[in-house]
């Protein structure tokens, strides 16, 4: 979803002249003395040429611009014998302006039918192979003018992605025009008919290797007319009558390699196997009808080779050589690196390679069950072997295959722990990263992917990062390839899950090409943007990269995506980034920032009205964290912000609790201000929170209690939470909830409402509004006060009160203290006017709601609290200690107000205490 690039180093004289293969990729292992002066100018024309070698038609054409001496050199013959378009975008006009220098053009790689119709204006006559892929809109009127520009092909290659609107015709046209092929590797076609199977028979003499894989309906009466053919292929191809197959390829007399994997072959084709005097090879992966046959395992086909998944394929591959010493698993390096070379055994391993990388490949894309054993014990230990290929499609299949064949659960981003391993320990993370820093892009892409997908196994990203991974992927994510970035970016943000990881990912400069990726490609890369914003969401949790992500323009990158992005996973990614760079409070200015930024809270409003519930759930979470900045949260309100996260609590009664959650922890967020309570209560907020309320997850009732206890404070509010039906809903979470929070919120929300000031607007709310609700608050007081009661008496141990009570000493106290404190309860923060009421409380003449009141202001002032020095200072303002003194004396209060108030005493004593130590 390369890193860094070797530096070739070529001599002058004493001196050394360092030159990168990839402009923006540096080896952290090779060295330049700075204090010797390069003239570029003066370099050999050879080593200008090597230089111009090893980059992309776009970077080379950038540097040929620089003097007249390299624009010479930069359309050399040499240079432009090969040319990869993949990852760029090739219309016609961007194919005429590299005509002039692809005259020797022999080998052409290509992505998607706009790059197909666009080869004819290279003017490249004399190529010799073409290889693309995503052709699936590839058209025979396309394929077929080619095949007629360009007689001297004897490549042609289209996959492995389907090629639906391909037909018999193209294939026929391919045959009269391209007399000349070799090789025809066809994928999705629907049907190859004997006529155009015929015609290549007919034209193509020297065609000896087909592959027409995952197709349709293929004529083997036909295929059996190719007496040319050495190597065939047919994997995935459905509908092939194997009896047919039996009677007619017997007469293909050269034929040695034959591939029927993913096919439903019957064991009856074996009897071809055995007779054939020329066949030597039989793949046969993932044959369901041959794996069935127990018989198969064990049969031994003397001087032949039969690959299946119940075979040993390193063993069986070693057979081929006759030097039987050679190890099994190390057999594809050691013919590699053979001295004396067999051409006919280096063809049939050539194509071993290419086969076997496509139908592993293919295999873990369909991801069948059963073949955990086969993975572990020789698939991850084959594609790691194809890795180190010498030809380069190979090499790409092969870590797409181990991107892929890890992956069990794609929408969760699920990976099998047991296969990420054992590419780990056979030495994978390093073959990969080795890959990545190949100067060829379609390598650092697919190695880069592979690395992003092991990543999630945390082991996995520990290696990479231990072999120096993440230095690797920063340097990607600056790649002008847009494939390669993506898949760099996609590693960052598996890497930044780890906490241990964040650092070095800044360190290494991954926090400045993220936000950077986003303004290069900030329209027409949605999948980029995506896993950059998730990456930066990763890295703003931390409060020291949040920093570096606000320093390097990170702030206004978001923004822009979360503004102007239309597709849901940027949406989403980008509101989470906001989210938690606003989550740090205090310790850093980036929640102000991001409220600072033009259109930030508008577009975070809007989101919320997004059809994709994991958008509105992000961005409810940032308009949550954002509300806890006093300016930010009144900006939200007259944004929109109250009516739409009201209508967004409406519509998730039954969404995720992640949703539900963060609804209601915006509206808690907002309510703090009276004026978005009021607004709140008015819009009809009451009621969906009281709804969210009845949650199973505790997370929900702490969100739902915060968001009614701020309501509550507002009598109308509360009056408003009375006729809902929200005291037993209250009640049941002060009782029942498994959150202390949520207890103790409900617990206040209920102290607030029956603490008299709704009394007075419930006399004047009915005879004024006409309300028709018939309402006892009697019975809703005696209910809540009873439950209010019960809550607190469950931090009230008798013997540690009664202790307390017999004695002043302060241990007793910090017992007490130790038992009833809630730890989460120290991240509340009050206003004046709520600890006034909270004062006002001691003197209510309900000794019920004196406890309460006694016991909240306990919560808020207890020492290390995040806000107890601002509540200690607010409770000295309003006159307080007098209070709680009075409290604490009171003949006639409950022993746990007396005890209570007396610890809250302390609290003010310990803080004075210690500001005057500190002054």
């Amino acid at each position: 979803m390369s890193r860094r690039v070797r530096r070739k180093v070529a001599r002058r004289g004493k001196d050394k002249v360092v030159l990168p293969s990839y402009p923006e990729i540096e080896d952290e292992g090779s060295s330049l003395d700075h204090r010797v002066a390069v003239d570029w100018t003066r370099l050999p024309d050879d080593t200008v040429i090597q230089l111009f070698s090893c980059l992309n038609y776009r970077d080379r054409a950038s540097l040929s611009s620089t003097c007249r001496t390299w624009r010479i050199l930069g359309i050399s013959p040499c240079l432009w014998q090969s040319l990869d378009l993949r990852a760029h975008k090739c219309d016609a006009t961007t194919a005429a302006s590299l005509a002039s220098r692809c005259m020797n053009l022999q080998k052409l790689r290509f992505r998607g039918a706009e790059s197909a119709d666009a080869i004819i204006n290279l003017q490249a006559k004399g190529l010799r192979e073409i290889s693309g892929d995503y052709c699936r809109k590839i058209t025979d009127a396309s394929l077929s003018v080619i095949a007629a520009r360009h007689e001297a092909l004897e490549s042609l290659q289209l996959g492995p992605d389907f090629c639906e609107r391909i037909s018999s015709d193209a294939i026929k046209a391919i045959a009269i025009c391209c007399p000349k092929l070799r090789k025809l590797r066809l994928s999705g076609i629907r049907d190859i008919d004997g006529e155009a199977i015929n015609a290549l028979a007919k034209h193509c003499w020297n065609l000896t290797d087909i592959g027409f894989i995952d197709c349709l309906n293929v004529d083997e009466i036909a295929l059996g007319n190719v007496a040319s053919v050495r190597f065939l292929s047919v994997a995935g191809t459905t509908n092939m009558k194997w009896v047919l197959v039996s009677q007619h390829w017997s007469k293909l007399t050269s034929l040695t390699g034959l591939d029927v994997s993913r096919t439903d072959v019957v064991p009856t084709v074996l009897r071809l196997f055995s007779s054939s005097r020329s066949l030597k090879v039989l793949c046969a992966l993932n044959c369901p009808a041959l794996e069935e046959d127990a018989n198969l395992a064990t049969n031994n086909y003397k001087g032949k080779l039969l690959l299946a998944l119940f075979t040993d394929i390193f063993k069986g591959l070693a057979s081929l050589f006759a030097d039987i010493s050679k190890k099994d698993r190390s057999i594809f390096s050691d013919w590699r690196n053979l001295k004396k070379k067999d051409k006919n055994l280096d063809e049939i391993m050539s194509w071993l390679e290419w086969i076997l990388s496509h139908s592993l490949l293919r295999i873990a894309e369909s991801n069948p069950q059963g073949l955990d054993n086969f993975w572990l014990s020789q698939g991850a230990a084959l594609l790691l072997s194809l890795m180190q290929s010498l030809q380069e499609d190979v090499q790409e299949r092969a870590a797409t295959g181990l991107a892929t064949f890890v992956v069990i659960d794609d929408e969760n981003a699920s990976i099998d722990g047991g296969r990420a391993e054992a590419v780990m320990q056979d030495g994978g993370i390093r073959l990969l990263l080795n890959l990545a820093r190949s100067w060829r892009e379609g390598l650092q892409s697919e190695a880069a992917k592979a690395i992003a997908n092991l990543s999630v196994n945390a082991n996995v990203a520990k290696a990479v990062a231990e072999e120096g991974g993440i230095n690797i992927l920063s340097n990607l994510a600056r790649s002008m390839n847009r494939l390669v970035a993506e898949e760099a970016a996609g590693g960052l943000w598996n890497l930044s899950v780890g906490e241990e990881h964040k650092g070095a990912i800044a360190e290494a400069g991954g926090v400045k090409a993220l936000v950077d990726l986003i303004f290069k490609w900030s329209t027409g890369g949605d999948g980029v943007l995506e896993r950059a914003a998730g990456a930066l969401a990763n890295l703003a949790a931390d409060d020291k990269c949040s920093m570096e992500v606000a320093v390097v323009g990170g702030v206004h990158a978001l923004v822009m995506l979360a503004r102007n992005c239309k597709f849901e996973g940027v949406q989403e990614q980008a509101a989470r980034a906001l989210a938690n760079l606003a989550a740090h409070g205090d310790s850093n200015s980036n929640n102000a920032a991001v409220g600072r930024e033009a259109g930030a809270l508008e577009a975070l409003v809007q989101l919320t009205r997004s059809p994709h519930e994991g958008v509105r759930q992000e961005a409810a979470g940032a308009l949550w964290n954002l509300s806890f900045d006093d300016r930010n949260r009144e900006a939200i309100a007259a944004a929109g912000g109250v009516e739409a996260l009201v209508a967004l609590a409406h519509s998730c009664s039954n969404a995720s609790p992640g949703l539900q959650e963060r609804a209601a922890g915006a509206l808690w967020g907002l309510s703090v201000s009276e004026a978005n309570s009021i607004a709140i209560g008015r819009e009809g907020g009451v009621a969906p929170l009281i709804a969210l309320a009845h949650s199973l997850c505790e997370d929900v009732h702490e969100t739902a209690a915060g968001a009614l206890w701020n309501l509550a404070f507002n009598p109308g509010n509360a009056f408003r939470i009375v006729e809902e039906g929200g005291v037993p809903a209250l009640v049941g979470l002060c009782s029942s909830s498994a959150s202390k929070m949520a207890r103790f919120m409900a617990a206040l929300a209920l102290a607030y409402m029956f603490d008299g000031r709704m009394d007075e607007f419930a006399l004047i709310g009915t005879s004024s509004e006409s309300t028709s609700k018939s309402i006892s608050l009697d019975g809703a007081r005696r209910m809540a006060l009873k439950n209010i009661e019960a809550f607190v008496l469950t931090f009230s141990d008798p013997h540690t009160f009664a202790a307390a009570a017999a004695s002043s000493a302060p241990a007793a106290l910090t017992q007490v203290t130790d038992s009833a404190r809630i730890q989460e309860a120290g991240h509340l923060r009050c206003s004046g006017a709520e600890i006034g009421r909270f004062v006002a409380m001691l003197r209510n003449p309900s000794s019920i709601l004196k406890a309460c009141a006694a016991f909240a202001l306990l919560q808020f002032t207890i020492p290390g609290g995040r806000h107890a020095v601002h509540h200690v200072t607010l409770l000295q303002n309003a006159g307080a200690p007098r209070v709680l003194r009075a409290a604490a004396a009171a003949a006639t209060a409950p022993l746990e107000a007396k005890i209570f108030a007396r610890i809250v005493l302390r609290n003010l004593e310990h803080h004075q205490i210690e500001l005057q130590s500190k002054e």
